[in-house]
């Protein structure tokens, strides 16, 4: 039985608040670039575009970065659409020198005009 005098605030409460935080960071982070970082050392740069409760994400315009034996980065190999399974990602991060690469290429293409 529940206490009438009990001015707790129900847990499912204080998780409806938790989860509006989460979403709205979600919402914050939809269609900026993400670096995500794989179990086996594989780097993904793309537009995030959704997630899932598993922790899978969607990326958009991926490219695949691989670290050759001597430990240089390779060029990248263009994937397009992605799902990254969450079992499988280390690290998630904003990739800011993606669309710092692309203003760049855009200012180097533009002098050409």
């Amino acid at each position: 039985m529940s206490n009438p005098h009990d001015t707790s605030q129900p847990t499912e409460c204080m998780r409806d608040d938790e989860n509006a935080d989460g979403k709205t960071k979600l919402r914050k982070w939809l269609n900026m670039n993400f670096r995500i970082e794989m179990t086996d050392g594989r780097v993904l740069i793309g537009v995030f575009l959704c997630t899932d409760r598993d922790a899978n994400v969607i990326l958009g315009a991926c490219s695949e970065y691989l670290k050759s034996n001597d430990g240089e980065t390779e060029e990248p190999r263009v994937l397009g659409l992605v799902m990254v399974p969450g079992r499988h990602i280390v690290s998630i991060q904003i990739d800011d020198m993606t669309a710092q690469r692309r203003n760049a290429s855009i200012m180097n293409d533009s002098m050409w005009l």
